[in-house]
This record gives structure tokens, C-alpha cells and sequence, in this order.
């Protein structure tokens, strides 16, 4: 008498469990064990490596095909659990039953041809679908409880590196400042994705598996909120304030955003122009367009019944470098500004207490609406898009808050050393200019002005603060004392203070590529 042929299935839940090989080696060894004693033949084995929480195994589906036409008489399972950890997988095998195909459970005697044994093996599937069901639903709350935390408890993204289960992902040492690097040189609008990529991997960026990071995945990176202190749930949206050091700071991840929706896109140019796009008509407010003409630049205004502004780029050469002269201190104007500028930080420094007492006093405010917000959405009071939209505010809003407090709390010791970069930034600009190359000129040029209009074949230019408040200072002459002259100065310091109070980026002559 010939054996009858049937298929086996096993299936692992994890990949580890699959590598590992242990529980397949088992369940294998079981069916083959059912199979001899009931004088089977096993024709096929099928392995599945894959969670059975979602349906759509691409094995199972794949077998149970194969059993729809024909080609064994049934098929031996390990036990109930690997097989219907979900209703509809254990609903397609119901559906084969009931059309006369054999399955057998290696572990489990059910006659499931009769109605006592098919309603005990419906009952354990519903007990085995509900086990992996609260599972996902403890798996969950346990991610959520560490997002509240503020951990992230996925893999760190490029640029970070993972320490283990309830801590704080930390920056690459080699990683970090690359992908850093990358935001920044984005933003300047003058790389597509595919460009710095390229770049980026020239410079030593790799992927987690070692290779190149792509198109998409950069663009992920560069979308990411991660990168700035927060964490976002992808599928919901969801945002939460994390506890790992960020990478950039909120206006050049927004400034990056604005490129990649193409408002602020630069195109590439065969020919580069130190002065491109920079220079505007002041009669019909049009930019001036550079040519080339034997070996000479010019800038002109082609508007139809404009007085055709015409400028040479060495006329705008010698006058950027004439008002690059105005901005430059002294030996004896850097001595007493960064004196003054040190002693008006201290007097600050109780104004920014207060600051910091009313942004904590804010933050707390921000705390008790949060609380009040999740008790309606509990209570019914609110619908979930509405919850979710107003505590993504919120979070937003506090972790705009922390930032502002930190930034508090490190301002007074920074705005020195950052007036002092200032008045070394001043006193260089001139020399840097003259000695740049044209991509350098531009990028110093776009750091220190703000406006350049044309009128015929002259050109005026608008300074940046605090450079406009540089070349406007009260002179301070050779060898005065600093009793005579700090009160025609100290205004100054006290503006400039406040300046790098609101702003508080560095600023830097040196180009970003």
C-alpha cells in the first residue's frame, strides 16, 4: 500500500529564532516522527522565518495554493499556534478542510473531520489569535511608555549610536558630523540629493549595512525631526520630546525643508558669477544679469524702458572692498569692546534669570493643558484627529520651550566669545575678500550684506546687523582712555548684545563648501 503524500509546515516568529534553528530542528522533528507513525510520505517542506501576526506569509500562502491544486493530500503542522495566529489564515485552512483536504497537527490528537474535534481546534486558534493580539498590544504600550521617556526604541538612525534598552541614543563620533555637515551644506540649496550623497560618501557617510546612502533614505534623513531633540511616530505623526543631544537646531532643519519643497531651490550654473542673483535695478527693482564680454564680467538690467543699469564686476569689486574698510576695528576699539561687551553680559545675566523663571513658569503651563487635553480625549470630550493635532502642539511647543530655556542658560557665556568672533570677523572681511576665490567672495559677501542695488553705473550696498552697527560706530581715537570713550560705545555693546541674544548663530567667512 503507498503512502500517503503530504506537505509539512514550520514556522519560526522571530528572525533570531530562524537563524538560531532550534525551534524549526524541533517542530520539524516532530512532524517527521507523526508522519512515520502514521505511514505518511512528507513530498515538500515548508519553512517560514516570518511573524504570523500580520496574514500574508508568503510560504503559507504559497502552500496553501499548492494544496488548492492538488499536489499532496494534506498538510502536517507542528502545533495549532504556528499556524492560525491569526483568524484569516486559520479561516483558508478551515475553508480547505471543509473541501476534504487533510490537516494533521503533530503535537495535537483533533479529528478535525468531526465536530468535537474541529470546535476544540477553532477555540485554541481564537485563544492563540487573542495571545499574539494582547502581545502586540503590550509591545506597544511598551514603546509608548519609553517614547514618553523620551528614548527612541528603534535602531538609532545614521548619525547616532545605540547603548542598550532605556538609554539615550548618542552621536557618531565619525557619523555624526557628516550627516550634520550634510544639512548644512543642503540648505544652501546648491546640492540636489543625488550630488551630496555622492559627496557625503566621498567624505566617509555609510550606511548602517556599510554602503552608500541613497536618494530616498537621504531624503528621510533630511526630513527627519529626529536629528533636532524630537522623535515622530511615522505611521501617526505622533511627536515626542527625546532625551538624545541633537544634531541641528530647529531653523536649519525648517530652512532644509524649505529646499526640498523647491521654494528655494538654486539652479546649477556652467558658468559661476560672484554676484549672481545679488545685485537689483534700483529703478525697476529687476536683477541684474551677469555676461561675459571679452573677458570681462558685466551685470546688466535687460528690462524693456529701464535706464539699463551696467556694472563691471571690477567696479563692484573695489566698492565691496571700500565698505569692507568701514566695518574694521582697531587694535584699540577690539581692546575696549570686549571689555565692555564682558561687563554688559553681567548685567544681563538678572534679566535672563527672570527669563528663565517665566519660560519654566510657561513650560509648567504647557504641562497641566497636555494633561488636561489627554483627560478629554479619554473622557470622549475630543475625537482622536483632534487630540492628536492639538498634542502635537503642545509637544512642539514645549520642546520649543526647553530649547529657549537651554539657550537661556548658556547665552550669557557665549555672547562674548561670539562678539568677539564677530569683531575678528569684522577686522578680517577685507583681507578674506581680497584673498578668496570666487565661491568663498560670494559666501562672505551673502554673510556680511543684505542688499545690493544698481543705478546706472553706480552700486550701493545694504550691511547686515550687526555690520551696519559696526561701520556706523562712534570712532574711538588712538591711545583715549576708555573712561572718555565708553560712553559713546556702550549703546553699541548694549545693541550688539541684544543681537546675539535673539540671534544666537555664529556668523563665519568661511565657505560651507
Amino acid at each position: 500500500m503507498f503512502a500517503k503524500e503530504y506537505f509539512s509546515y514550520v514556522r519560526v516568529s522571530t528572525q533570531k529564532q530562524g537563524e538560531q534553528g532550534t525551534s524549526l530542528v524541533e517542530q520539524q522533528a516532530a512532524i517527521e516522527r507523526f508522519a512515520q507513525n502514521s505511514n505518511f510520505k512528507i513530498i515538500q517542506r515548508f519553512e517560514e522565518r516570518e511573524t504570523a501576526a500580520k496574514q500574508g506569509r508568503p510560504v503559507f500562502l504559497e502552500m496553501l495554493k499548492k494544496l488548492r491544486m492538488g499536489k499532496a493530500e494534506g498538510v502536517i503542522i507542528h502545533k495549532i499556534d504556528r499556524s492560525a495566529r491569526n483568524l484569516k489564515d486559520w479561516a483558508d485552512l478551515g475553508s480547505l478542510i471543509d473541501k476534504g483536504i487533510e490537516v494533521h497537527f503533530a503535537s495535537e490528537s483533533l479529528d478535525l473531520n468531526s465536530r468535537g474535534g474541529r470546535l476544540s481546534a477553532d477555540i485554541q486558534a481564537v485563544v492563540a489569535s487573542d495571545y499574539i493580539r494582547n502581545l502586540r498590544e503590550e509591545s506597544k504600550k511598551g514603546i509608548y511608555g519609553r517614547l514618553k521617556q523620551g528614548f527612541y526604541p528603534f535602531p538609532a538612525p545614521v548619525g547616532y549610536l545605540d547603548n542598550g534598552k532605556a538609554k539615550p541614543k548618542t552621536i557618531d563620533p565619525i557619523a555624526g558630523p557628516l550627516v550634520k555637515e550634510g544639512f548644512e551644506l543642503y540648505a544652501t540649496g546648491r546640492y540636489g540629493l543625488i550630488s551630496l550623497s555622492d559627496l557625503l560618501y566621498a567624505r566617509g557617510l555609510r550606511s548602517k549595512r556599510g554602503n552608500k546612502i541613497g536618494r530616498n533614505a537621504l531624503s528621510s534623513i533630511l526630513q527627519s525631526p529626529f536629528y533636532m531633540g524630537m522623535i515622530r511616530i511615522k505611521k501617526t505623526g505622533e511627536l515626542f520630546p527625546g532625551v538624545h543631544e541633537p544634531l541641528v537646531n530647529r531653523r536649519l532643519l525648517d530652512q532644509v525643508q524649505v529646499v526640498l519643497k523647491g521654494k528655494n531651490h538654486k539652479k546649477q550654473h556652467v558658468h559661476f558669477f560672484s554676484y549672481r542673483r545679488m545685485i537689483t535695478c534700483e529703478k525697476c527693482a529687476n536683477i541684474l544679469v551677469p555676461e561675459r564680454q571679452k573677458g570681462n564680467v558685466y551685470y546688466r538690467c535687460h528690462t524693456r524702458d529701464c535706464t539699463r543699469s551696467c556694472l563691471k564686476e571690477e567696479e563692484i569689486y573695489h566698492a565691496i572692498g571700500i565698505e569692507l574698510k568701514r566695518i574694521k576695528f582697531s587694535d584699540r576699539e577690539f581692546e575696549l569692546f570686549s571689555a565692555l561687551a564682558k561687563k554688559e553680559c553681567d548685567d544681563l545675566k538678572n534679566e535672563m534669570e527672570e527669563t528663565r523663571r517665566h519660560l519654566e513658569l510657561q513650560y509648567a503651563t504647557s504641562e497641566e493643558r497636555l494633561s488636561r487635553l489627554t483627560d478629554g480625549y479619554i473622557d470622549g470630550i475630543l475625537d482622536k484627529k483632534d487630540y492628536m493635532s492639538k498634542k502635537n502642539e503642545l509637544v512642539s511647543e514645549q520642546h520649543e520651550l526647553a530649547r529657549r530655556r537651554a539657550e537661556s542658560e548658556q547665552s550669557s557665556d557665549h555672547i562674548p566669545n561670539e562678539i568677539v568672533e564677530f569683531l575678528e570677523l569684522a577686522n578680517s572681511a577685507y583681507l578674506s575678500f581680497v584673498s578668496a576665490n570666487p565661491e568663498q567672495r560670494r559666501d562672505l559677501v551673502d554673510s556680511v550684506f543684505s542688499n545690493f542695488t544698481a543705478n546706472g553705473k553706480s552700486v550701493s550696498f545694504k550691511l547686515k546687523i550687526p555690520f551696519e552697527m559696526a561701520a556706523n560706530r562712534p570712532r574711538v581715537p588712538p591711545g583715549a582712555p576708555i573712561r572718555a570713550t565708553s560712553r559713546t560705545i556702550t549703546p553699541l555693546i548694549r545693541n550688539l548684545v541684544k543681537y546675539f541674544l535673539d540671534i544666537p548663530k555664529p556668523l563665519s567667512a568661511d565657505p560651507v563648501v
